[in-house]
């Protein structure tokens, strides 16, 4: 498996190219359907690779937790991505292999019944879920993405996962920005977590806010009010100060909506932070390829509002 992931940090080449390298597995077969599913994560998520390791039981965990293991020190939960997402009567252990995965700064252990490969796709191929996947578990697809084959692979969203094993993030206390100014921002975000919880940053900000949930749509909103301001002669920045982008999302990621952001005049001035679960400095360096002004690990509330202020005014004052 370690030749499956080696050289993860060459991958940034990716950036701006608008694809998604994903490695595939499967959950066994669903006990209602009779099929077994195809799933999909993000390379970039992934450390490691290995066979289920032998996991230490702990009372009181949340459903789905299987247990801990000890990993170079470091004491991490595992998970049942079956259990997790539903599928009828998985048995505690599921899997025969296990994803090491490093997420909003957090390490996990998922159990999966077998890893495939890595295959590379086109965001532009890649769907919002809508009704294709089974009730039971759309809540964990953010996406869809057929193969040239016709298979369709499920990518899994780990935020909504996390949250709901483990509640979600806590938004602290923010201070409310100053002045008599209006500030105004734009974010997208494919996660419904995710978009909760910058709305609440947001809010607590006293920033007014729009969005969209993925990069395509965001840069078709983007664009119409570029060209509504140009129409009615006013400067963009009085409706948009600050653009905040997720990096990866279906039909257009966040470094090419960046490039795209930043290749446009009517857009100068404007800020763009990349606010993004990929927190390694692999992904850092593919932001700031792009052009992104600040980048931003998930999901830190204070982080992320101290990261804006200043944006934010300066936006205001030039």
């Amino acid at each position: 498996m370690s030749d499956l992931l080696k050289d993860i940090d060459a991958r940034t080449k990716l950036a701006g190219t608008n694809k998604l390298e994903i490695l595939m597995f499967s959950l066994g077969k669903d006990m209602r359907t009779g099929r077994e599913e195809t799933f999909g994560i993000n390379v970039f998520k992934v450390r490691e690779v290995s066979k289920t390791p032998s996991i230490t039981k702990s009372p009181n965990m949340p459903e789905g937790v299987e247990g801990l293991i000890s990993l170079r020190g470091n004491v991490i939960p595992v998970v049942s991505l079956a259990r997790v997402m539903h599928l009828a009567d998985a048995p505690p252990g599921r899997g025969g292999s296990m994803m090491v995965t490093e997420y909003s700064k957090r390490t996990l252990g998922f159990l999966v019944h077998e890893v495939d490969r890595i295959i590379r796709v086109e965001w532009d191929r890649v769907r919002a879920p809508e009704a294709v996947t089974g009730a039971g578990m759309q809540g964990y697809i953010t996406a869809i993405t057929e193969l040239d084959s016709g298979r369709l692979v499920s990518i899994v969203d780990v935020e909504q996962i996390m949250a709901n094993t483990f509640g979600e993030v806590l938004v602290g206390q923010i201070e409310k920005m100053g002045g008599e100014d209006e500030y105004n921002l734009f974010f997208v975000d494919d996660s419904s977590v995710a978009r909760k919880k910058i709305a609440e940053v947001l809010d607590k900000l006293g920033v007014r806010h729009k969005h969209a949930q993925n990069g395509m749509e965001a840069w078709t909103r983007l664009s119409g009010m570029a060209a509504h301001a140009q129409q009615t002669g006013r400067s963009l920045r009085e409706e948009v100060n600050v653009i905040l982008v997720d990096a990866e999302m279906p039909e257009m990621d966040g470094y090419v909506l960046t490039k795209n952001i930043k290749s446009d005049k009517r857009f100068d001035g404007i800020p763009v932070v990349m606010h993004s679960s990929l927190s390694s400095e692999a992904n850092r360096a593919m932001g700031k390829s792009v052009g992104v002004d600040a980048y931003v690990a998930k999901f830190d509330s204070e982080v992320l509002a101290d990261t804006l202020r200043p944006l934010l005014l300066r936006s205001q004052r030039d």
